[in-house]
């Protein structure tokens, strides 16, 4: 959960009260929804490792936090990274088979892309990855029409899907502008 510490207190860790004195209550606040959520997907991040035959170590919840909860499609390395931060002694071994699970009980989707790491991506849902050719940045696109196609090509051919992918190549707004200037 420190991805999400951080962000917070990026943003403003403390605001000013009328009387100059500093405050927090706002930033508590957000902090606790976020343990709350972290402490549910630890729930079920820890039955998901013991099903499977693991111990829940600090480390291991530590990489089902990053891996479920990232909306950057991180790599294996990046997770490793990550979890390195607050868990220096992690093997990378200990990330790829952790990983694995998750996409055993399909819990993350792995991206292969013909020259690069593979991602993973969280957000399993029918939608669409928008993908920069650029920096390779990838973001999710919420369009129902990805849900649509899923069904009609499940009540069409009677086939039943247990996940898609649809990927749109191109550039990134970011990397548009830079090209622009």
């Amino acid at each position: 959960m420190a991805r999400c510490f951080s962000i917070i207190f990026r943003k403003s860790p403390f605001r000013r009260l009328q009387d100059g004195t500093k405050g927090s209550f706002k930033n508590c606040y957000y902090l606790i929804i976020c343990m709350i959520i972290s402490e549910k997907s630890d729930t079920a991040a820890i039955k998901a490792l013991r099903n499977k035959g693991y111990k829940a170590t600090p480390q291991r919840i530590a990489i089902c936090r990053i891996a479920l909860h990232s909306r950057e499609h991180p790599t294996a390395q990046s997770i490793y990274d990550e979890v390195k931060k607050v868990h220096p002694t992690v093997s990378l071994a200990t990330v790829y088979k952790t990983i694995q699970v998750l996409r055993d009980l399909d819990l993350i989707q792995e991206l292969n892309f013909p020259k690069g790491q593979a991602r993973f991506d969280s957000y399993i849902k029918p939608h669409v990855n928008l993908i920069c050719i650029q920096c390779g940045n990838i973001e999710d696109l919420d369009d129902p029409t990805a849900r649509e196609i899923t069904e009609r090509v499940s009540a069409a051919t009677k086939f039943k899907p247990n996940g898609q992918r649809i990927d749109v190549y191109g550039i990134c707004p970011k990397c548009s502008k830079v090209h622009k200037n």
